[in-house]
């Protein structure tokens, strides 16, 4: 068993396993018990390897949640950043650890780190993970739903180009500018190369743009298979004028921008229209 861990562990890692201390593999493999021995025995919690992860981002990478709090209580730097610039935050996002998200916040951890040119956002990791519940956390506690990635874009870009639609619901009804745009490409756009039926029905029902053109000078429908649903969905909607109904509800969504779904449950207004601006 000890081999097949072992042999998991060097796989997709940078540099080789001489480059880790015993606290790094005891935190990568879950090991609570060596772990604690280690650190009981004066084992340094944030030491770094050759491309400066450490033991918590480690703990992080495979979703090791007891490892990751016994690190933290023996005080490990909750936002340490490894050679790219990610935060153990990042990295347990991405793997769509829930639990570990929520340790890594109760201890501090900034849901909003500063980007690099190399680094996106934990809200841009768990979207391209399709890890919706660490999404929702992720924007309970604040993380800003406009943070900008050179290559991506926005994280509403990432869940589009990596069709995860829960992502993408779950970003909208928190207030995601639908019609944000990285060198003119909206998440439309994605979503209409990904030929993703559904994610472009939600897109446009939250007013997402079907005129806008990319840097190609190309509409979503530009991107679609002629006659595919997607086409079909999004020629109707070329051709069919909004409902008053739909139009107001933007307008109040607009308006409200991220406390939309906050202020709207507190309008002394019908149960059933409070469910349709919240598109419940």
């Amino acid at each position: 068993m000890e081999i097949e861990n072992s042999h998991a562990y060097f796989i997709g890692d940078i540099g080789s396993w001489s480059e880790r201390t015993e606290v790094h593999k005891a935190a990568y493999l879950g090991q609570v018990s060596q772990l604690q021995h280690l650190i009981q025995s004066g084992a340094s919690v944030n030491v770094v390897a050759v491309d400066s992860i450490t033991p918590l981002h480690e703990a992080c990478v495979r979703g090791q949640a007891q490892c990751v709090r016994l690190l933290l209580e023996a005080g490990a730097q909750v936002d340490a950043r490894n050679v790219d610039g990610s935060t153990p935050l990042c990295e347990a996002s991405s793997a769509g650890s829930l639990e570990c998200v929520k340790i890594l916040l109760d201890h501090g951890a900034k849901a909003n780190p500063a980007l690099t040119s190399r680094t996106a956002s934990p809200l841009h990791e768990a979207c391209m993970g399709g890890n919706s519940d660490c999404v929702k956390l992720l924007v309970a506690t604040g993380a800003s739903l406009e943070a900008y990635d050179l290559y991506y874009g926005t994280p509403l870009h990432v869940a589009c180009v990596n069709k995860k639609t829960d992502c993408v619901k779950v970003l909208l009804n928190a207030g995601a500018k639908v019609n944000s745009a990285r060198f003119h490409e909206t998440p439309l756009h994605h979503a209409a190369k990904n030929m993703q039926l559904e994610m472009i029905e939600t897109l446009v029902v939250f007013g997402a743009n079907i005129h806008a053109r990319d840097q190609q000078d190309r509409k979503p429908v530009d991107y679609t298979t002629p006659g595919s649903p997607s086409a079909t969905c999004l020629k109707f909607y070329e051709t069919t004028p909004m409902s008053l109904q739909q139009l107001s509800r933007l307008a109040v969504r607009k308006r409200l921008g991220t406390s939309a779904l906050k202020v709207i449950g507190q309008l002394d207004i019908p149960k059933l229209i409070i469910s349709f601006l919240c598109y419940q």
